[in-house]
């Protein structure tokens, strides 16, 4: 079973999403760079960042004095794969209660 949670926390926050949604369309970026496009600090960002990272959401790389963060999507095709394994336990589920209360 995988852990979806923080997956699901890290996504949780608008900030964060719109994080990963930039680099996941734009590419890599720095904590600076970031804080550049959106209406909060580098600390802030850093913070973010950190979350997503723990998350495996985000990969970390140094780029001289920078550190660079990409997407890493591994981790939402593991939830997606959880995911689609729950919905199909509980369509299976339901078609049987939908069976039953036929019969």
């Amino acid at each position: 079973m995988t852990d979806a949670q923080p997956v699901f926390a890290a996504l949780a926050d608008p900030t964060r999403r719109a994080l990963f949604e930039r680099l996941s369309a734009q590419g890599p970026a720095s904590a600076s760079s970031l804080a550049r496009e959106l209406p909060i600090t580098r600390q802030a960002i850093s913070k973010h960042l950190a979350v997503l990272d723990d998350a495996g959401l985000v990969e970390r790389r140094s780029a001289g004095r920078e550190v660079e963060y990409r997407a890493s999507p591994r981790a939402l095709g593991e939830v997606t794969t959880w995911m689609q394994r729950v919905g199909a336990d509980w369509e299976d589920r339901l078609g049987k209660l939908r069976r039953a209360v036929e019969d």
